[in-house]
């Protein structure tokens, strides 16, 4: 199976149907699998409260791009704020639409308009936010799924401050495009900001947005990125980047809040084949350690492991 190389990966936060999704999603695209699932350990259930043994996190693969599922319990919900963006031949779209849009809602309904001969928003059944639209530049696309940032209430208008940030954090990043709204459209709330953005960020397409129209759409954990870092440098670069002007409050495990809202995870590459260890009493040892940490200390990590 082709996989994309990645070292920033999307975090979904489910409360207790993450196996379900996962399953569900994996039989909904092609180029998609299952790779491997985490158990929760007996240590830390006073803080994860989950059965030891049951289902952690799983980590998969649709069209190709990796995510990660956790079930983290009732905490956090989806919501409209990051949705992920698929690039569709005309012949699967319809498809694709029908299994995700049963049981959830169309935000915007699969028609045609300005942008695309076929185009849609929709929330699926587990809260999940898509965007589908056909390509049809007769161009490979080599990222068929792209996260999209989507900026509104007190975060709107910040699109282009964010994408600015964040291609000047991350390395083998680079703007690709911003289309602004402009007075032609007629929409005095929107003029000047947002209207589709794409970007690299590590060689990996993100998309941004201001939107059209007041509405309020916070950012939350519900949806993170993963960033792998190779060594503690790494890690202590990104976390001193990404956590100026975020939420202080946020930061545990390895978790913060950037300025804008959005959550990241600055974690070591091989970190669940630390918690994931064969040996139960070093995987204890391993996952007890990170609870108590805010930024991750990787020798601390290892440390009679």
């Amino acid at each position: 199976m082709e996989k994309i190389n990645q070292k920033i990966i999307p975090h979904l936060w489910f409360d207790s149907d993450a196996e379900e999704a996962v399953e569900f999603y994996t039989s909904l695209f092609k180029n998609s699998a299952i790779q491997t699932i985490t158990r929760y350990p007996g240590v830390g259930q006073e803080i994860h409260q989950k059965e030891e043994g049951s289902v952690m996190n799983i980590d998969f693969v649709l069209e190709g791009y990796q995510f990660l599922a956790l079930n983290g319990g009732p905490h956090f919900k989806f919501n409209p704020s990051i949705s992920f963006f698929v690039i569709c031949d005309k012949d699967e779209i319809d498809h694709l639409w029908e299994n995700l849009y049963a049981g959830g809602k169309a935000l915007l309904p699969l028609a045609a308009y300005d942008w695309s001969p076929r185009y849609g928003w929709l929330q699926d059944r587990y809260g999940l936010n898509w965007q589908l639209m056909t390509e049809d530049s007769g161009q490979e696309v080599s990222q068929k799924i792209c996260p999209l940032l989507f900026f509104t209430g007190k975060s709107h208008g910040k699109a282009e401050q964010a994408i600015h940030f964040y291609t000047s954090v991350f390395k083998d990043s680079e703007i690709e495009g911003i289309l602004k709204y402009e007075e032609q459209d007629k929409n005095e709330y929107a003029v000047g900001t947002v209207k589709h953005a794409q970007f690299q960020l590590l060689k990996e397409t993100f998309m941004a947005m201001d939107s059209g129209m007041e509405n309020d759409f916070p950012f939350n954990e519900a949806i993170s990125f993963i960033v792998q870092c190779r060594d503690q440098q790494e890690i202590d670069y990104y976390w001193e980047q990404l956590t100026e002007g975020g939420d202080p409050q946020a930061q545990q495990c390895g978790w913060l809040k950037d300025k804008f809202g959005v959550s990241w995870q600055v974690v070591p590459e091989g970190m669940d084949a630390l918690l994931n260890d064969p040996d139960q009493e070093k995987a204890n040892l391993a996952m007890k350690k990170m609870l108590k940490m805010k930024k991750i200390d990787m020798n601390a990590l290892k440390e009679n492991l």
